[in-house]
This record gives C-alpha cells, sequence and structure tokens, in this order.
C-alpha cells in the first residue's frame, strides 16, 4: 500500500486521476518487453517524451530500476533491483500464479509454507471475482512426481472444472480418450456429461473423479484431456466416493482395482539376490533379508502376466511360495519367449550343428 500512496502524493501536482493511471500502464509496459524506445513509449501512452522521462523519474523514486538505455533509439529497461519492489499482473496473470503457488506441492521440492504465504498475499489483493474462482479450485495432491509430467493443462480447464465442482453442478465437456487421428474418424465424438467430486494430481497430472449417470459408475478422467463446455448441466446431489477417500479411490484404479487399495494380483516370492538389489526396484513390495545373496520379496501387481513380467528383470532365479496363478503365468511367459526366440529362425532344430 505505501507504493501506491507514494504514487498518488508524488503526483498531487499532476492533478488529474489519469496521470496515476498512466503512471501504472507504464510499469505494466515495462515489464512485459525488455527494451522500449522513449518514443514507442510516449506514443503507446499518448503522451510527449518529456512526460514519459518524469514518469520515469517517480518510477525510480519508487524503488524500480528502470535504466536508460543508449543509441539512436536510446529508450528504458526495467532491470532487476536489490529488493522486490510491487509488481503489475493483469487477470490472466494472477490466476495462473495463483494456481501454480497452490499446485507448488507438486513438484517436491520443499516449497510448500512460503508458496503458501505468497499464495494468501497474492489472494488478499485480489478483486473478488478472481477471488471467487481462485477459492472453487481446490485440489488434492495424491502423490509427488519424481520428474514432471508431460501433460500440461490449461488454466482456464482447471477454474472451469474447480467452479463446476465447488456449485456441484453436471460437467458437460469434450474428451480425447485417444487422439483423433489415430481413430481414423472425422467426426469428434459427442460430448459427456459427469458429475465431478475431486479434482486430484498425481505424479504432475491433474484428474477428475466423477460419477458419470449414463453408466451409472465412477470414472476418472485426465484434465488435460477434457475441453469443457458452457454452460454446465445442472445441479446434483452429493454421493460419498467408494471408500470415502478421492486420493485412495484414485490409488487404487491406478492399481487395477474398483474396491480397496490393493494390487488385484499379488504373491510371494524368494529370489537369488542381495536385499539390496531388490529394494531400488521392488515399487511397494515389501523386501526381507534371507541371507547375503537370497531374499523374500511379497509384491503386486494389476495382472499375473504382468506381476510375471517384472519378477523376470530381476535377471534371477525364482521360486514362487504360495501362487499357482503365478506358476502358471510364469509358465505362458516361458511359452511365448521360446516362440519369439524361435520366430523367424526355422526352428530349434535349424540353429543346431551336427555333433561330430
Amino acid at each position: 500500500m505505501s507504493a501506491s500512496c507514494g504514487i498518488l502524493d508524488d503526483m498531487a501536482t499532476d492533478s488529474a486521476p489519469s496521470a496515476s493511471r498512466r503512471l501504472l500502464s507504464l510499469l505494466s509496459l515495462l515489464q512485459v518487453r525488455r527494451d522500449w524506445p522513449g518514443a514507442v513509449l510516449a506514443e503507446r501512452l499518448g503522451v510527449a517524451p518529456r512526460t514519459v522521462r518524469r514518469d520515469v523519474d517517480r518510477l525510480r523514486s519508487l524503488g524500480y530500476p528502470v535504466r536508460a538505455t543508449k543509441g539512436p533509439d536510446g529508450g528504458y529497461r526495467l532491470d532487476a533491483g536489490a529488493h522486490l519492489p510491487p509488481l503489475l499482473f493483469d487477470d490472466e496473470q494472477a490466476v495462473a500464479l495463483a494456481v501454480a503457488l497452490r499446485g507448488a506441492a507438486l513438484i517436491g521440492a520443499g516449497i510448500e509454507e512460503p508458496a503458501a504465504r505468497a499464495l494468501a498475499t497474492l489472494r488478499q489483493v485480489m478483486p473478488a471475482r478472481l477471488r471467487s474462482r481462485l477459492d472453487a479450485l481446490e485440489p488434492a495432491v495424491v502423490d509427488r512426481p519424481e520428474r514432471a509430467g508431460d501433460a500440461p493443462v490449461d488454466t482456464s480447464v482447471l477454474l472451469a472444472i474447480g467452479a463446476a465442482i465447488h456449485a456441484r453442478e453436471e460437467l458437460r465437456f469434450d474428451y480425447r480418450s485417444v487422439p483423433q487421428a489415430e481413430t481414423g474418424d472425422d467426426m469428434p465424438p459427442p460430448p459427456r456429461r459427469a458429475q465431478p467430486y475431486h479434482l486430484l494430481a498425481r505424479a504432475g497430472r491433474w484428474y477428475v473423479v466423477a460419477w458419470e449417470p449414463v453408466r451409472e459408475d465412477w470414472r476418472v478422467y485426465r484434465a488435460d484431456r477434457m475441453t469443457p463446455r458452457v454452460p454446465n448441466g445442472p445441479r446434483f446431489t452429493p454421493r460419498e466416493v467408494p471408500g470415502g477417500d478421492p486420493a485412495t479411490f484414485l490409488a487404487a484404479r491406478f492399481k487395477g482395482s474398483d474396491g480397496p487399495d490393493t494390487w488385484p494380483c499379488h504373491a510371494e516370492v524368494i529370489l537369488d539376490l542381495p536385499a539390496d538389489e531388490v529394494v531400488p526396484f521392488a515399487r511397494d513390495g515389501v523386501v526381507e533379508p534371507l541371507g547375503p545373496d537370497r531374499c523374500r520379496l511379497r509384491i503386486g501387481s494389476w495382472s499375473w502376466a504382468g506381476l510375471a513380467a517384472m519378477l523376470a528383470r530381476f535377471d534371477a532365479d525364482i521360486e514362487v511360495v504360495d501362487s499357482p496363478e503365478l506358476r502358471a503365468a510364469f509358465q505362458d511367459l516361458a511359452r511365448r519367449a521360446a516362440k519369439a526366440a524361435d520366430r523367424g529362425t526355422g526352428g530349434p532344430a535349424a540353429n543346431r550343428s551336427p555333433r561330430t
């Protein structure tokens, strides 16, 4: 507030409110472009070059490091200073910054607390129309990514989803489950309808947990594939997400489970490897040392074939302790591997050399 009051006091001799607006417009222009010729600034602001020079001096007196540039088109540049002066943001910039601060936990950089303070500061000076849009966006973080996801979401999409969740209104949206170029279909799919309940972030991507009335079932949508339509559909009566916790529900869906947050297929094996070589690749499995070169591994997967393939990558002898389904999956995997090895070679006999 002190900087704003300083602007007004210093411009008392300018008398007109337009002078205050002009100074703020000048600051906004200096923030979006590195170098501004003085004549161009004067033309953009609709004033004489002498007025621009006077306004630049006023910005400098308020702590903004505006440097004059030399040359035939001499002008001005807003440099970095010793301290951070007040900044100006347009509506889109303010909302984008607020969304980024709210999602700071996604990057796992240990900046959650300062990000929360920065968000509170920004929210305090936001106009009510922007603050209400931001308050409707309440994402939850399921887990933090080891690396950023490759599916950016437009800020307006997140805000539209958040507003629908907050208002308990049906979302009408287009959804790209498969890129249209891959389907070979010139006609876009019909729009979908869903009752959104939660917006969650997992491994750098955004997901919407929603009830789909047409299928009468819960669905998970990727937000980066959604294009909301206007207006929203009718209001709906809230229902409880299976299990009561949306984060647990989403984690279970990623494991291929329609119920609790557990893998549909899980087994116990003994590997001829030291435990410390298995732990980095065991994901959420439990590793128990059995000696210097053996360990027990309890682990799950979305399918028995997937579990067999995952265990085969350890490149060690494996003893299946308690799962006939996993033994059958290993047999099928061995058959497929042998078939792949023989394909195109004429079979095993074709590669044998006669014994002499």
